[in-house]
């Protein structure tokens, strides 16, 4: 399938925050998510519910999701935004390189990156993202997280301390 550069009727273009901004809408995130989820065992609800107050909450989010291990590679999980990649294999594209490697990657801009290798194009309006890796409370990876905008430079050091703290949850 061939992705078009032109953005999706139900998606609105992403909106950069300031960091006082972005630190306020995550801190109003976190406590909607703890809200919701509560004492919750069941991932799959948790990443759901994760994916939509996040993409609520903070407007340069494009998409949002989770990738899963499964055989030896990433499969999508849930997410919200245009269409995902289905497989990633560890090592490939972003979400694989953080995958294998088990560290935090945040790209000012994916179009600089080798396409294919360094990164994979689901969606040609992605600019920017930031994926971390989801460990269960044994520290088995469970998977990624991936969070793309539309907009270069949108992800830094405030997104992945409180991604960071979200995604304990799972741990």
């Amino acid at each position: 399938m061939s992705a078009s550069s032109e953005m999706p009727y139900f998606v609105k273009p992403s909106v950069n925050l300031s960091p006082e901004e972005k630190a306020t809408a995550y801190d109003q995130a976190y406590a909607a998510i703890i809200a919701t989820i509560g004492d919750e065992a069941d991932d799959t609800m948790k990443m759901a519910t994760i994916n939509c107050l996040l993409k609520t909450f903070l407007p340069y989010y494009y998409w949002v999701g989770f990738y899963l291990v499964r055989n030896g590679r990433l499969v999508v999980g849930p997410y919200q935004g245009t269409l995902g990649c289905l497989y990633i294999d560890f090592g490939r594209g972003v979400c694989g390189t953080v995958a294998a490697t088990g560290r935090t990657k945040i790209v000012g801009n994916t179009h600089a990156l080798e396409q294919g290798k360094e990164h994979i194009a689901c969606d040609p309006n992605s600019r920017s993202e930031i994926v971390l890796p989801v460990r269960r409370a044994d520290g088995s990876l469970l998977g990624v997280f991936d969070v793309d905008s539309s907009v270069e430079d949108s992800f830094d050091e405030i997104d992945q301390q409180w991604l960071e703290r979200i995604l304990s949850i799972f741990g």
